[in-house]
């Protein structure tokens, strides 16, 4: 019924609700039939009232009439019990049911998402769908059966009253109906609130999970409190939002809990005017009927509001549904050995944009036959990468044909690790054969990184590969390829990520070795691999300029040449340096850059201490309990006025007269409606005050923590503490809070009301409190670890089989929550049914006359409730200790240890520091948490001030932790590090990081604008800007478009290509100009030629400043001043450095075949 509901033109609102209503709808009518049930029975209760007080009364029908009326009100009070209870659990079954298949339909549909559709959705809003919206319409099951069962309500409860009070029981109907038509402006303005909440929210999460997934970036540059005020001005304007909704809310509760005085006084005002005579036991039922008519009214804004959030919730959903999906028919897959080709692309027009008038590839026209090698080539932006993803059918098609025959392997440019295991990671769901996955691990070179690693391929490596070396993530993604065994490869640019030598291996084991028999495309800016392709495409603005084999179209055409001209430029450049002249001093090398988590230091997110969440409950309570309390004593002190003022029956004498029952009825009437809107107000000003405090402390937190946080904690779980636990704070806690409170408070009022009657009930209630205290106790241990279960389940990142299996995880603490509750609420109903039995039998069996009957009845009208009320505090109560686990979960990542401080205001560099940019490092040692081995062994060196340092060494020899040491993102274990004499451990991270520059290995770009992005610190002139942006190459590609500077950048910057992010990385060094610069294997995807534009750029405008670079192309670091070699096995250093420039030289040279 989905499936089809979404193909049939565009998925409605409505058409979801009918899916979702067929797909349970046996058990949406059975648990209608019990809340039928249920109404039916609960007013069987204020029906018999006038009849057992008139038998108090003296008044005998027939012989045992009072025997009679305990057992009906008994038995009436058992099925209304057991109907409620199964309605109940059959609902939350059905709520689960619900959001489950949400879920999986939003997942689903998130897979097949066209890139237009996923430029305006990011993963932020998708997660707020899956963990908020589909949760809110699981939840609307509650409030299912309400609207029909309110006009049941309100039917039964005039019958009764026509039948005591006649006519003026249409004032009570007026009186209702005004009641909930004032509800109306009231909830439409909620509607538009909490849109305005979502999308406020929607905002949020996305800047926050960008800023999580580039947290190292953000460090490293010092710009995370910048980023963080960014999150402080989205939550502002979602606070705006907020505020109104619960003020808007504070005002729906104070209309609804007067709602029973104005009906009760309009009642009783027409009854005087109709001059219909008020005895006590006709009040008395009148007023059980408004009790019971208090809770379809007082539930109705609940209803209303829910209905609206679903509402809200079913359209975002559906208009998520209806977004584009990838055209099926971009490519056309031919049956698996119907063809003799793997892939044929005719005269094909592509483009990512298709509004657009310059298409992304234009005219493109090839073919590949099974097992033939075809390499991609060409500038940054010229539609290399745009090439395979149309190939994958993600670029939507604008005329031509692109055929394929056979199963697909993709390895992207930036490796894509999930958090886990190395093992899974490769195996990727598929099962264990142990001599091929030995085959693809040494293929991959993969070995002798697993035998370094504690666990070997059982270490946990964190979220993206966080422990792993960039060359180790992009080798785990090769062999994953490897190990799908498809018939068609394709590999944008994995090599520039890995050494000379490992590329050499991988190029040789890996495409002209294990896949040699399979069709493999390959995108590279290594001109060496270039030769061993039986056809090479060269790429130009979006067209295949030149295709053929290597040595016929070296000499047809320009473009290619220049390619080769860059590369052979870069290796004259090697060859002049004579490789044994290089000074070679051994540096004591790291043992590795990839450290596995232990597999037990995983974030212990189930059973972690658990912070006292005792503090926040109590500064929301206090301010509370005294109007609360106030309200229930003026409520029932004015029912108790009406049953002692009015006559027992028509023949007893009224103890005051009309007007002063009026007036004294009203006066406490009016008085308990003003408390509750003080205590409504009070009430959301505290919630809304506490969640605000909450967020900031939270976020503070996080933002301020080290980097070995991000690294061992999966954003999803940062992610569902911004989203669901906040949206349990900002909106649930408060009202649970107060639920809770005042039903204790009308339990107090009620026991106060029925032992004044009889002493003797209290004999019953204590053992029955006792009794329901021991249960809840047994009951609240278990809820707790499964809400702490259900909480820990949703952080949960997932993959297709894996997301059903995750999802049913979620699910099924939910539903034992769901059971161990309604297990709790029957044995509570039924101990409140047996003490109502037993203050009746006690009220039958006393004389006539000792009790006066008016007051008797009173104490029967509030006993009728008890058992609703006991189980609704029980019910409030178990889902507060639920949701507050939300603040729990909140203050627990509001206590982790921070960094160092940003600034020592005692120890500041001068303004010009560091002036000659000398490092000196002595004796550093080096490890990511006190159980790991050392990574970095002792390293004493000096980077002299003004020089070009290289260092190199073979992939996880911990040239990367040297820098973050550097940057103090790792801090050092043992040693010092001196920046022109100032030792950089003793003054603030941002005084030492906003004074370096870095071009880190991951180019990254931020969601905004080029501006923002360049100089998000907002320190620049835009002339300074446009400057930088022409040093680097940037200034006519911006020019170009419409709105410059401003012109947009989409999530992780998707819209610009690999070489485009990088050269912005080096714009933003150009602005910052400062005396020592990094770069982190900067060049390794962008091609020869752009990597030399970047060289020279560095070389005309750092020429004074020291530049330390890590390299995997030696001619990056060949002219450097000094090398310095790390190395993770003693002695290997000796020839190490020759060994690597002749690697290089040795493979630039020949060539493959």
């Amino acid at each position: 019924m989905l499936e089809s509901s979404s193909d049939g033109g565009g998925v409605t609102t409505f058409k979801l609700m009918k899916a979702l209503f067929f797909s349970s709808q046996w058990e949406i009518l059975v648990t209608a039939f019990f809340a039928f049930i249920y109404t039916v029975a609960s007013y069987v209760g204020p029906a018999l009232i006038d009849t057992f007080v008139q038998y108090l009364n003296g008044r005998r029908q027939y012989n045992n009439e009072g025997y009679v009326l305990v057992i009906t009100f008994f038995l009436a009070k058992l099925v209304e019990c057991l109907s409620q209870r199964h309605w109940f659990f059959r609902l939350q079954k059905v709520g689960i049911r619900m959001r489950s298949s949400l879920v999986a339909m939003i997942y689903e549909k998130g897979l097949t998402l066209s890139c237009h559709s996923k430029q305006g959705r990011t993963s932020g809003e998708i997660i707020n769908l899956m963990t908020v919206d589909a949760e809110r319409i699981g939840n609307f099951s509650w409030y299912m059966h309400d609207p029909w069962m309110v006009l049941l309500q309100v039917g039964l409860a005039l019958w009764i009253l026509y039948r005591n009070l006649g006519l003026a029981s249409v004032a009570a109907l007026i009186a209702t109906i005004l009641v909930m038509l004032v509800n109306f402006p009231f909830g439409r303005m909620q509607e538009r609130f909490q849109e305005k909440l979502m999308e406020a929210k929607d905002n949020r999460m996305k800047s926050t999970s960008e800023i999580l997934r580039n947290m190292r970036i953000l460090k490293l540059q010092g710009w995370e409190m910048k980023f963080l005020s960014k999150i402080f001005d989205l939550r502002k304007s979602e606070e705006g939002w907020l505020k109104k909704y619960v003020y808007n809310s504070a005002v729906i509760s104070f209309v609804f809990w007067g709602a029973p005085t104005l009906v009760s006084v309009s009642t009783f005002g027409a009854c005087i005017l109709l001059g219909i005579p008020l005895e006590s036991g006709k009040i008395l039922s009148a007023l059980a009927t408004f009790r019971i008519l208090q809770e379809p009214i007082y539930n109705l804004p609940d209803t209303i509001s829910m209905v609206v959030q679903t509402k809200v919730s079913l359209d975002r959903i559906a208009s998520y549904l209806c977004l584009d999906n990838l055209q099926p028919d971009v490519v056309e897959t031919l049956p698996q050995g119907g063809s003799d080709i793997a892939v044929e692309v005719r005269n094909s027009t592509l483009s990512w944009d298709v509004s657009s008038e310059s298409p992304t590839l234009k005219d493109i026209s090839f073919k590949v036959l099974p097992g033939m090698k075809v390499a991609v080539c060409g500038t940054v932006g010229s539609g290399k990468s745009s090439l395979l993803s149309s190939i994958l059918g993600e670029v939507p098609k604008v005329s031509g044909s692109l055929k394929v025959c056979g199963t697909k392997a993709y390895v992207a440019q930036s490796p894509w690790i999930q958090s886990g295991k190395i093992e899974d990671n490769i195996l990727f769901g598929k099962p264990m054969e142990r001599e091929r996955y030995e085959k693809v691990l040494e293929a991959c070179s993969l070995s002798k990184d697993l035998e370094i690693l504690s666990f070997g391929d059982q270490t946990v490596i964190g979220e993206r590969g966080i422990n792993l070396s960039g060359g180790q993530k992009q080798r785990i993604q090769i062999a994953r390829a490897l190990y799908q065994d498809a018939d068609i490869y394709l590999f944008d640019d994995p090599f520039s990520a890995v050494d000379a030598h490992t590329g050499s291996h991988l190029f040789k084991e890996v495409l002209l070795g294990l896949l040699s028999s399979k069709s493999v495309i390959y995108v590279t800016h290594q001109v060496e691999f270039l030769p061993a392709a039986d056809l090479i495409l060269v790429m130009k603005d979006g067209r295949i300029s030149q295709a053929g084999k290597y040595n016929d179209i070296l000499s047809s055409g320009t473009d290619f040449m220049e390619l080769i001209g860059a590369h052979q430029e870069a290796l004259a450049v090697v060859s002049s340096v004579d490789a044994s002249s290089v000074s070679e001093k051994p540096a004591l090398g790291g043992q590795e850059d990839a450290i596995g988590l232990d597999g037990k230091q995983e974030s212990q997110d189930v059973k972690n201490d658990k912070p006292d969440t005792e503090e926040t409950k109590d500064s929301l309570c206090k301010r509370k309990r005294g109007r609360k309390v106030l309200f229930q004593l003026l409520q029932i002190g004015s029912n108790y006025w009406m049953a002692w003022a009015t006559p027992v029956s028509k023949d007893v004498e009224a103890p005051v007269n009309i007007s002063t029952l009026m007036i004294v009825y009203v006066a406490l009437a009016v008085g308990s409606s003003v408390c509750i809107l003080v205590r409504a107000t009070l009430l959301v000003t505290a919630g809304y005050k506490t969640a605000t405090e909450l967020f900031h402390k939270m976020h503070h937190c996080i933002f301020r923590s080290p980097m070995s946080f991000f690294d061992s904690t999966p954003s999803g779980r940062i992610m569902n503490r911004a989203s669901t636990d906040q949206s349990a704070v900002d909106l649930d806690i408060p009202y649970q809070f107060g639920s809770v409170a005042i039903t204790v408070i009308q339990l107090i009022g009620i026991i106060g009301v029925m032992s004044q009657v009889s002493w003797l009930v209290f004999l019953v209630f204590i053992p029955v409190v006792a009794a329901s205290i021991w249960y809840q106790r047994y009951y609240i241990a278990a809820a707790r670890e499964l809400s702490r279960l259900v909480g820990e389940f949703q952080s949960r990142i997932k993959i297709r089989g894996d997301n059903m299996r995750l999802s049913d995880g979620y699910s099924r603490p939910k539903f034992y929550s769901a059971g161990a509750m309604e297990w709790l609420c029957f044995r509570l109903d039924m101990l409140s049914s047996l003490t109502f039995a037993f203050s009746l039998v006690f009220l039958i069996s006393i004389p006539t006359g000792v009790i006066d009957p008016s007051l008797a009845g009173l104490a029967v009208t509030y006993g009728l409730s008890l058992n609703t009320l006991q189980a609704w505090l029980i019910w409030t109560l178990c889902n507060l200790e639920n949701k507050i686990i939300s603040v729990e979960r909140i203050l627990q990542y509001a206590s982790v240890p921070s960094e160092p401080p940003l600034v020592i205001e005692s120890n500041r560099p001068e303004q010009s520091w560091p002036s000659r940019g000398q490092v000196d490092i002595h004796d550093l040692q080096v490890r990511y948490a006190p159980h790991m081995p050392l990574v970095l062994r002792g390293i004493t060196c000096t980077f002299k001030g003004g020089l070009r340092t290289g260092i190199v060494g073979r992939t996880g020899s911990g040239k990367s932790t040297l820098i973050q040491t550097l940057f103090r993102i790792v801090e050092p274990s043992a040693g010092e590090i001196k920046i022109d004499g100032v030792n950089i451990l003793n003054i603030g991270l941002h005084d030492l990081r906003l004074r370096l520059s870095i071009i880190p290995q991951d180019p990254t770009m931020f969601e905004g604008t080029v501006r923002s992005n360049l100089d998000p610190l907002e320190e620049y002139t835009d002339d300074q800007i446009w400057e930088a942006l022409d040093k680097c190459q940037l200034g006519d590609e911006v020019r170009k478009k419409d709105l410059k500077l401003d012109s947009s950048v989409s999530e992780n910057g998707e819209n610009w290509s690999m070489g485009q992010r990088q050269l912005v990385c080096l714009g933003r060094v150009l602005l910052k100009r400062s005396k020592i610069l990094v770069l982190d294997e900067a060049t390794a995807s962008v091609d020869t030629a752009t990597d030399n534009l970047i060289q020279k750029t560095l070389r005309e405008h750092f020429s004074d400043c020291t530049v330390i670079t890590i390299a995997h192309r030696i001619s990056s670091v060949i002219d450097s001043d000094m090398v310095l070699l790390l190395s993770n096995v003693a002695g290997e250093q000796v020839f190490f450095f020759s060994k690597l420039v002749a690697e290089y030289t040795a493979r630039s040279s020949s060539s493959f075949d």
